[in-house]
């Protein structure tokens, strides 16, 4: 697959960010609206009746200022994702929802554990990962990026702060880097020059050509003539009219 083919723009760049964004703000536009609170559907750690959050945790929020904080980097993320590696996104979202909400149900604390932060952190960890796994230099690049913008939220793996789930947001970056190295997607083949070639003889190259085997620059090389030089012959006849005398 050339590099043409693998990054290309498609509808699912925009429509897919767009579709996280509207379900998470759905949801608390319905809690509002109607006076009620899905907080009790959150993951519910080591309980039955809580790992029903395992999938709907995501999409529950406890503030406007939680949503807003996710909703950003859901969107840009998600978008990355889909842009970048568009053949294996659908199976990240997936599994990293369950794994990761898994994880926080194995070693949360007995709190209800709310919100769409467990998901971005495996974005966030597997676009890293999976960038440097690769090396091709655009998913290399992309992962530096993601590091420079969200390198900052390494630190809320651990228990920094009171009143966030830092066992989501280390679910989350311990799903993303089991899926960078479990799920596998073709990558763009870069393109080769002529002298990255195995085939490749220098001799036969035309740029090389015009240099001497001092290394110096010939302008104007020497046409090798593979034909006979003509040798022309002219015959002048004398016209006997001019010959006469008058």
């Amino acid at each position: 697959m050339t590099e043409s083919n693998y990054f290309k723009f498609s509808n699912a760049v925009i429509a897919i960010p767009l579709l996280a964004v509207l379900s998470i703000w759905t949801v608390y536009w319905f809690e509002i609206r109607f006076q009620v609170n899905f907080n009790d559907y959150g993951i519910y750690p080591r309980t039955l009746k809580g790992i029903r959050g395992v999938v709907l945790s995501p999409f529950i929020h406890g503030s406007v200022e939680h949503l807003y904080n996710n909703t950003i980097p859901l969107a840009i993320l998600t978008a990355s994702l889909v842009y970048f590696y568009r053949n294996i996104a659908f199976k990240v979202l997936l599994w990293g929802i369950l794994i990761s909400g898994f994880i926080t149900w194995l070693i949360g604390r007995p709190s209800y554990h709310i919100g769409a932060s467990g998901l971005i952190y495996v974005l966030v960890s597997f676009v890293f990962f999976k960038g440097i796994i690769s090396k091709h230099y655009r998913l290399v690049a992309l992962s530096l990026i993601v590091v420079f913008i969200y390198g900052s939220t390494l630190w809320y793996i651990f228990p920094v702060k009171d009143g966030i789930s830092w066992e989501g947001h280390l679910g989350g970056f311990i799903t993303g880097l089991f899926l960078a190295f479990v799920l596998t997607a073709p990558l763009p083949k870069p393109k080769k020059y002529d002298w990255e070639k195995e085939d490749y003889n220098e001799e036969e190259d035309e740029f090389l050509k015009h240099f001497d085997e001092h290394g110096n620059f010939i302008e104007n090389r020497p046409q090798d003539s593979t034909e006979e030089d003509i040798k022309i012959t002219y015959h002048y006849k004398k016209n006997p009219e001019d010959s006469g005398l008058e």
